[in-house]
């Protein structure tokens, strides 16, 4: 055997071994950067009539217009996230040191109130009635309350609670709450195992609420819940996934609308959301979201 054939024979296989592991590296790429949730998401999206476009949120009309710093929360983990019109404030929990954090949409901090009793505080949500309300993960429960002007503490034993269940949840228990006006439910979002979303009928501290009711389960395409919330307008679903680096948009029977990718270099993101926790959105429709340690995000729709 010549050389000359020897020396293709093994091109060929140097060329077919750099093919394998560029056709490996783009797979692991893939994985890691969960580029299979948004093809399927990028899928649903395309089959979108404009009648339907119309009457969604539609993120993809979305971009950054404030990227802040909440000072003075470095060390606490920010958790959850919801708009208080009464106040025209955003509200957020802490998980390091538990706390209500209370701040403008321009991320100046008002005043935080020190958390007696929980856990792992996980979701926080401003009720229609001037109530709010705090998942407290670990102890599987949600606490309901008044927040009057001047008020420095809360002491969970003080306060109105309600039994969420899943006992052997863990750390892998309810991260969303969001409050439906026009059902006068609680939308809980259960991070994984199982993951889903949960109705909570919910009449009032004076009489109980009813029994949690799982939705039908959807195709939800996300690898964890990390917050929801509800656009008052069209009654649709935000929910949010710091595993998939998604801001998805459920319609009414919580199919996948729309959705954002939370990447870098995309929808004005420079640098993308590292640890997404929380999602709000305001009666104009801006979109907040807030991530670990400290971080705020304000999306507004393009003009």
């Amino acid at each position: 055997m010549s050389a000359k054939p020897r020396s293709r024979s093994r091109l060929r296989l140097a060329l077919f071994t750099l093919l394998g592991l560029v056709l490996l590296l783009v797979l692991v790429a893939g994985a890691l950067l969960h580029w299979d949730d948004q093809l399927r998401l990028l899928w649903q999206e395309q089959r979108t009539s404009d009648q339907q476009r119309a009457a969604s949120v539609w993120l993809p009309d979305y971009e950054l217009v404030l990227e802040a710093r909440l000072p003075g929360l470095e060390e606490d983990e920010t958790s959850g996230l919801t708009w208080n019109p009464a106040t025209g404030t955003l509200f957020t929990v802490t998980g390091q040191n538990p706390q209500l954090v209370e701040f403008t949409p321009g991320g100046v901090v008002l005043r935080r109130v020190k958390l007696t009793g929980f856990s792992d505080p996980e979701a926080v949500e401003a009720l229609d009635d001037g109530r709010l309300g705090i998942v407290d993960e670990r102890r599987r429960l949600v606490a309901v309350f008044q927040l009057p002007p001047g008020v420095e503490s809360l002491d969970l034993n003080d306060l109105a609670t309600y039994d969420l269940g899943f006992e052997d949840a863990g750390n892998k228990g309810f991260e969303g709450l969001a409050w439906n006006p026009l059902t006068q439910r609680m939308l809980l979002a259960k991070e994984r195992d199982p993951q889903g979303l949960f109705e909570l009928p919910f009449p009032g501290e004076d009489g109980a609420p009813g029994a949690l009711e799982a939705l039908p389960r959807q195709p939800l395409l996300v690898r964890d819940i990390s917050s929801v919330t509800i656009d008052p307008r069209t009654g649709h679903t935000l929910m949010l996934s710091d595993e998939s680096r998604l801001l998805v948009e459920l319609d009414l029977m919580g199919r996948p609308r729309s959705f954002i990718s939370l990447f870098g270099g995309l929808n004005g993101l420079v640098d993308g959301i590292d640890q997404a926790e929380g999602v709000a959105m305001d009666e104009r429709g801006d979109i907040y979201v807030i991530a670990e340690p400290n971080l705020l995000y304000v999306f507004s729709r393009k003009r």
